[in-house]
């Protein structure tokens, strides 16, 4: 495939996401079809198809966008506490997922107040899940658990799972759902550190 070739696609597949996120924000996730993103964005059905089969395609590709870019807030603000306080350091974490989807509705409505449909995919969970450990690890000495990634994979999930509870049930994610997660969070990571004191 040519440069210019390669320009035009990645230009049609963000000009897909970006109108697909402007659907969300204004009509809601179940209005995402292909044939309404057609229509907004000027393309061509066809080329619409070409890289998109149906609209869990492009709900996938947005959920990915949308967890990479809370791993990358995590990964910039790692460091940034000095604390050897696991009740502390996990509320950063969770404050800085927390924050990331109040700024972004789009995310919110998809992840969070959807009954997700695909799920968050595996690959997704273990990205969020390394930059949780990543964040928590240069904060304060962890413990060597046994299977850490699969610790912090879990905890990514918690926090995610009590956002959505939060939101589906309150209409929006706000301070209680917030709370709730580094409430379950603290109590999972303490969980893990009692066991590996015994061990």
């Amino acid at each position: 495939m040519s440069i210019a070739k390669q320009k035009r696609s990645k230009f049609r597949i963000e000009k897909i996401l970006d109108t697909a996120e402007s659907i969300i924000e204004n009509s809601g996730v179940e209005s995402i079809s292909i044939a309404k993103i057609s229509e907004i964005s000027g393309l061509k059905r066809t080329s619409t198809y070409k890289f998109f089969q149906n609209p869990n395609q492009i709900k996938k590709l947005l959920i990915e966008k949308y967890i990479n870019e809370i791993a990358a807030e995590l990964d910039n603000k790692n460091g940034d506490i000095y604390t050897n306080e696991p009740s502390v350091v996990v509320l950063k974490c969770t404050n800085i997922i927390y924050e990331y989807f109040l700024t972004n509705n789009q995310a919110q409505e998809l992840i969070l107040k959807n009954t997700l449909n695909p799920s968050i995919d595996k690959s997704s969970i273990h990205v969020l899940g390394k930059s949780i450990q990543a964040y928590v690890d240069s904060n304060i000495k962890m413990p060597t658990f046994f299977n850490k990634d699969g610790v912090f994979r879990v905890l990514a999930q918690i926090i995610l799972s009590v956002f959505s509870l939060n939101a589906k049930e309150d209409g929006a994610l706000n301070e209680v759902g917030k709370i709730e997660a580094h409430r379950a969070a603290h109590a999972y990571i303490l969980n893990w550190i009692e066991q590996s004191k015994e061990n």
